[in-house]
């Protein structure tokens, strides 16, 4: 079940069927997916205009990816756990989802 915060968010279609939902709200961006008991395999967080997310808060271990200009990936952090600060230099966005 979709959480009800992200169906509030504008959703785009992603390769295989990922859903991508796109946090451009303040309290969208500063929330992510904070606090959420769960998140749905197939669904991520787009976070635009940034280049650094926090796990604070955090009930699941993250996937990030940092995203430059275009939209290609500069990097990917894996199983990223609770409580912790991630940047990249360059980024333009983040994507975030749950780790498999």
């Amino acid at each position: 079940m979709l959480p009800h915060r992200l169906q509030r968010l504008p959703e785009h279609a992603g390769p295989d069927n990922l859903r991508i939902f796109t946090a451009h709200s303040f309290r969208a961006r500063l929330l992510g997916l904070a606090l959420l008991a769960d998140l749905p395999s197939g669904c991520a967080l787009l976070i635009p205009a940034c280049a650094s997310v926090h796990t604070f808060g955090m009930r699941f271990p993250l996937d990030i990816a940092f995203l430059d200009p275009s939209g290609r990936v500069l990097r990917i952090e894996r199983n990223v756990p609770r409580r912790r600060l991630v940047r990249c230099r360059g980024a333009a966005a983040v994507m975030e989802w749950r780790s498999a």
